[in-house]
């Protein structure tokens, strides 16, 4: 018996201790690790992202729509029961009683016209999917770099800082024996002072960076997270611009959906003017009196007269215009930012090839001979400061041009949707 309780308390034990474990297992965000990959941020994208989601939820809501084009309409059963009373004499008298059954007809032409709508409908929704996809990738893409360019910026920032507060320390020590004035201790503390004010200022950038990556996760990731990774290698040549745009009229899924939006709003038009037709109701009838049974079989039909869908037929006409304007400027706004990332990466990779060919390097031997100099006395301070502020300033814009580069290198894969074509959604 005693025994028979022990086992029974290690059962419930156990039991408890797996629905703990199996709870927090639950509870844990989808990544917890200490350092993401970008590969690893995009497999979170399609269960994680809110804006996929709700891309989705659009593609369903089109096919909902297709299924309520293609239903037939419903029947109308009416009955009705009362009192018969002959007035004259030798009448019956009893209960009376009638059963209308109406069935509206649905012509083909007309289911079709409103099934031309839904289709065009789900084309719409399939192409702002993949648009969605797009740039919901393209987005993590350059704020998973954003962050390695702001931890870039920090690390210059945090190195110049320890740089600048030996020089201030060395200065200090000058003046203090008097081998220096008293004025470059002050430019040494004011640039020290500046440059801690630029180290907490790239601080802030890289967690602002990390904010913008979480927001498209949300619980996905943890509050506190870091990255790894590294700029990847570019491509060995790009097309020609025409060839670009070629390209992009021709597979960029947000044309491709304004082209449907179009065909959608042409249909709608068409199935505006399909119902100008009279739609008729077949209605049977059976009417039961004492002595008397009845049944009849007719149509209704409602007269156009006053309602020849005038309005409906306006406002389709005037969706259409408007639909085609819009299409046609959502195709020149795709081009010009087809124009300006193109632009964008041309000027950055010419200063990279500048940086690289040798201004770089120029300005760190700069550096180095003031540095000398310094130590030896044969410049002041001030020279010093101005060669380590070039190198600073240089090496700033090394790192930007490069980071540019691969931000519209980003979008331009974005506008060619060279992702659809190895990876659908």
């Amino acid at each position: 018996m005693h025994c028979h309780r022990k086992q029974t308390f290690a059962a419930e034990l156990s039991r408890r201790l797996c629905l703990f474990v199996l709870f927090m297992s639950c509870s844990v965000p989808a990544y917890s690790g200490s350092a993401l990959t970008l590969p690893q941020l995009l497999k979170l994208l399609d269960p994680f992202n809110p804006t996929l989601a709700a891309a989705q939820a659009r593609r369903e809501s089109a096919q909902g729509a297709l299924a309520t084009a293609n239903q037939y309409p419903n029947p109308t059963l009416e009955g009705g029961s009362g009192q018969a009373k002959e007035r004259g004499s030798g009448g019956r008298n009893g209960t009376s009683e009638v059963v209308i059954l109406s069935q509206p007809l649905d012509y083909p032409f007309i289911r079709e016209a409103r099934r031309k709508v839904a289709e065009a409908g789900i084309v719409s929704a399939d192409e702002a999917n993949r648009n969605v996809w797009l740039s919901v990738r393209a987005t993590t893409r350059q704020a998973f770099y954003e962050i390695l360019r702001r931890r870039a910026e920090l690390e210059i920032a945090e190195a110049n800082e320890r740089l600048l507060q030996q020089i201030r320390e060395k200065v200090q020590l000058k003046v203090e024996v008097g081998e220096a004035p008293r004025y470059e201790e002050v430019k040494a503390m004011a640039e020290w002072l500046n440059a801690v004010k630029i180290k907490e200022t790239a601080q802030v950038r890289v967690d602002d960076a990390k904010s913008a990556l979480h927001a498209l996760f949300g619980a996905a990731l943890p509050h506190s997270f870091e990255v790894e990774g590294e700029l990847p290698p570019l491509p060995k040549d790009l097309p020609p611009i025409e060839s670009l745009r070629e390209e992009v009229l021709a597979h960029q899924p947000l044309l491709r959906q304004t082209r449907a939006e179009v065909q959608r709003a042409r249909a709608k038009l068409g199935y505006e003017l399909d119902l100008r037709y009279p739609q008729v109701t077949v209605v049977g009838a059976l009417e039961r009196d004492p002595g008397l049974q009845r049944w009849q079989l007719g149509l209704s039909v409602p007269l156009p007269l006053w309602n020849l869908r005038q309005g409906q037929i306006r406002e389709a006409t005037a969706d259409l215009s408007q639909t085609e304007a819009m299409a046609s400027q959502q195709e020149l706004t795709v081009l010009r930012e087809l124009e300006n990332a193109w632009n964008r990466y041309r000027i950055a990779h010419r200063q990279v090839d500048t940086f690289e060919a040798g201004l770089l390097k120029q300005a760190e031997n700069s550096l180095k001979v003031a540095e000398a100099a310094y130590r030896l006395g044969e410049r002041g301070i001030l020279d010093y400061l101005d060669a380590q502020r070039v190198y600073r300033s240089v090496s700033n814009d090394y790192l930007n041009a490069r980071f540019d580069r691969q931000s519209s290198l980003i979008d331009l894969e974005r506008l060619r949707a060279l992702e659809l074509k190895e990876n659908l959604p």
